[in-house]
């Protein structure tokens, strides 16, 4: 089990995943969102390479469209 911070919440996962399991996990797209691991913004081109790892903070933005 590792434990994560998530957008300012405790967050437990029961192993390391990658970017894009968790948001499929969390049920988020990857289309419109950035995602930013320990203070650095990640490429979405490697989300299905850069592993998740215990202690780790996570921010996921969602952006939405309006006028």
């Amino acid at each position: 089990m590792i434990e994560i911070q998530l957008n300012g919440k405790l967050h437990q996962l029961k192993k390391s995943v990658n970017i894009s399991n968790l948001l499929k996990t969390l049920q988020i797209s990857e289309k419109k969102v950035a995602v930013e691991i320990n203070g650095k913004v990640i490429s979405k081109d490697i989300y299905k390479n850069h592993i998740i790892n215990n202690k780790d903070v996570v921010e996921i933005v969602t952006f939405i469209g309006g006028g």
